[in-house]
């Protein structure tokens, strides 16, 4: 069983940083596609960035030159470092992982197989 936990969200005002971490147990899968998505209340889910192990990365135009996703394969894990947030930014954020080495993009996650419990973002004015 794959799974993930993620950490590092909580509140900030705007114009903050805060850092999302996200483990994989399985350094197979880690080498698939990984994701980040977040949902806000009454919102559809959208995909937030994407990476493949080759270092490839996509982004949301709204979070592009914020939001850089990263990976440490050492550690089995996947950032998200989220400079300048709006209170547009605030919502559940998941990390997700796919079967299959690239990403595909734009994505809403349907096509991720593993998921993680989400961890809330909050961004104040």
């Amino acid at each position: 069983q794959v799974q993930l936990v993620e950490s590092g969200g909580g509140s900030v005002q705007a114009g903050g940083s805060l850092r999302l971490s996200c483990e994989i147990s399985s350094p197979t899968t880690f080498r698939n596609c990984m994701g980040w998505f977040r949902q806000a209340p009454g919102k559809e889910r959208e995909g937030v960035a994407t990476s493949d192990a080759a270092g490839n990365t996509n982004y949301a135009d709204s979070v592009k030159g914020r939001f850089t996703i990263s990976r440490d394969n050492a550690k089995n894990s996947l950032y998200l470092q989220m400079d300048s947030l709006k209170p547009g930014d605030t919502a559940m954020y998941y990390c997700a992982a796919d079967r299959v080495p690239r990403c595909g993009w734009p994505s809403r996650g349907y096509e991720f197989n593993y998921w993680g419990q989400g961890t809330q973002v909050t961004v104040t004015s």
